[in-house]
């Protein structure tokens, strides 16, 4: 398997992108963290070469928005994984936790049918190759607390402040907007 690498930066660092020939986006990790992402690729896809180009720019603009508080920005982002089924299934389910909230992995695990096996979608979403995009950052821990995150606890609370505070002021702006249309 053929892939591209690229380098962007980010408010929470370097982010190295890895796409295919289509432009799906199949890693999405930190730089401080590449060894992570070349064992993952391995692990997903056995033998794959890797050329260092840009990325897509339909990708990196999307990721750009994101930053900017554009949070569903991402939500258009083709990506494209290996993993088991089972691992698939978790990380589709990321992606429709709403932006700006958060979920504990028995949540995660109930939602997916399989109510027991919140240790299995720990493990899943640890796994996760496609970071920010599939966003793994929303799952915490039972009490709330931030558990483990591959690209760091520091990370994951910068992403669910972004997102939060983002989240607020767009749903501020829509009802605003609402109550506006209700007076005409």
């Amino acid at each position: 398997m053929h892939l591209r690498l690229a380098r962007q930066s980010s408010p929470v660092g370097e982010v190295l992108l890895v796409t295919d020939d289509d432009s799906a986006l199949r890693s999405l990790d930190f730089a401080d963290f590449e060894s992570r992402m070349h064992r993952l690729l391995r692990l997903h896809y056995g033998t794959f070469t890797l050329t260092e180009c840009a990325a897509p720019a339909m990708v990196t603009q999307r990721l750009s928005d994101y930053y900017d508080g554009d949070l569903h920005a991402i939500e258009s982002i083709r990506v494209a994984t290996g993993g088991t089924a089972f691992q698939r299934e978790v990380w589709g389910a990321l992606r429709r936790i709403a932006a700006g909230t958060s979920m504990n992995y028995g949540q995660l695990a109930a939602g997916l049918g399989r109510p027991a096996a919140s240790r299995a979608v720990g493990s899943a979403n640890g796994a996760n190759p496609v970071a920010i995009v599939v966003p793994c950052h929303r799952v915490v821990g039972a009490n709330g607390a931030l558990t483990g995150y591959a690209g760091g606890t520091r990370r994951k609370r910068w992403l669910l402040d972004h997102e939060s505070r983002h989240a607020t002021v767009a749903s501020m702006a829509a009802a605003a907007s609402a109550a506006s249309r209700v007076g005409t």
